[in-house]
């Protein structure tokens, strides 16, 4: 019993000491060596800016596809907004595949607004004709990506399914809709291997064996689930995982995204004020681990002059108007233009407008 006491204390100070001098937490952790660390993957993918890429799921994916994005990566995420069982992804998947065109019939009204079932919030609007246009222009966009595509970034949310009591299909969102309008159950691992391993054979032939696949599972928790149906649910998803990778050994990686949140940081300062989803910090470490370890390594310096691009120019000076500005958003342009002129490939568009709106509006100051 002391010699607890004596380390609980000893830690105590030394966390309070790590705190005044304004250490990480992160590498407090690492220095004190007080968390599992996840096993690298054996096999990785190498995702370079030659390859185009697709991320569908949960929120998490639009966190790392968000990053991705900024690093200048050629990627869409989520054309249909956050999806969160494997079963509403595949057919998202499929129908881009179909080139599937949304007709009124695929709608209905609530509240005030027409939705799809299959689409986020995001997609809604007060008339049939305006979230038409908002789902058939973003579908169109994905489908003719789909023939360039390299890599498929798949993030599983739940096996938790809501069944349409009408049609029988699975909706990818209930849009607050009574729960009488469904049934709830949750998916069998032979369910989502079935439907994942028929997906995918198809989308890998069509790509001449071309395409790779990353799968993860969210490490976001369902507590209105209930925390153990919730484990329920991530257990399953996780078997399932593991049979569709080994069922495309050759196409289908898995990266640990959950584990890395609830077992290598395990910690709810790593989680945000409704302790269900990732902090910043929490999203910023996943990401890190992802680039680490399925970004090819001569993108990093790549990766870095656009994130000193990106932290240039969220920078809010006192004196917009001063010719130092100026010059500062003169150098942004000259590198911008100097990058593409090495890498023709990398999309500046909105930084070059962002810098000449911003120059504009100092000359007038």
């Amino acid at each position: 019993m002391a010699a607890f006491m004596f380390h609980s204390s000893f830690f105590h100070s030394l966390f309070f000491l790590f705190a005044y001098l304004c250490i990480p937490l992160e590498l407090v952790y690492i220095m004190l060596k007080l968390t599992t660390s996840v096993e690298r993957p054996a096999h990785c993918p190498c995702i370079d800016y030659r390859h185009t890429l697709l991320l569908l799921g949960s929120c998490f994916a639009t966190h790392i596809g968000e990053r991705l994005e900024e690093a200048k990566f050629r990627c869409d995420v989520n054309p249909y907004g956050v999806l969160y069982n494997p079963l509403s992804i595949a057919t998202a998947l499929r129908e881009m595949v179909a080139r599937k065109v949304y007709t009124e019939a695929d709608l209905y009204e609530h509240q005030g607004l027409w939705h799809s079932p299959m689409h986020h919030g995001d997609f809604s609007a007060p008339t049939h004709g305006e979230a038409l246009a908002r789902i058939n222009g973003r579908l169109a966009q994905a489908s003719d990506e789909l023939d360039r595509l390299d890599f498929l970034l798949l993030t599983w949310g739940t096996a938790w399914v809501y069944e349409d009591c009408k049609t029988g299909r699975v909706a990818g969102n209930c849009h607050k809709l009574p729960e009488s309008c469904f049934r709830r159950r949750r998916l069998s691992v032979d369910e989502i291997v079935a439907d994942a391993v028929s997906l995918l054979s198809g989308l890998v032939a069509r790509s001449n064996g071309r395409l790779r696949v990353v799968l993860t599972i969210s490490p976001i928790r369902h507590v209105r689930d209930g925390l153990h149906a919730n484990q329920l649910s991530k257990a399953t998803l996780l078997l399932a995982a593991e049979q569709v990778a080994e069922a495309f050994p050759d196409h289908v990686f898995y990266f640990p995204a959950y584990e890395l949140l609830i077992d290598e940081l395990r910690d709810y300062r790593f989680f945000a004020d409704d302790l269900v989803h990732p902090s910043l910090l929490a999203v910023q470490y996943v990401w890190e681990r992802f680039a680490d370890w399925c970004l090819a390594p001569e993108t990093a310096s790549v990766r870095q002059e656009c994130e000193e691009i990106r932290k240039a120019l969220s920078h809010r000076p006192l004196r917009p108007e001063s010719e130092q500005y100026k010059r500062f958003l003169g150098q942004i342009v000259l590198k911008i233009e100097r990058l593409n002129g090495k890498y023709p490939y990398l999309d500046f568009k909105n930084e070059k407008e962002t810098c000449h709106i911003l120059l504009n509006k100092s000359a007038k100051s």
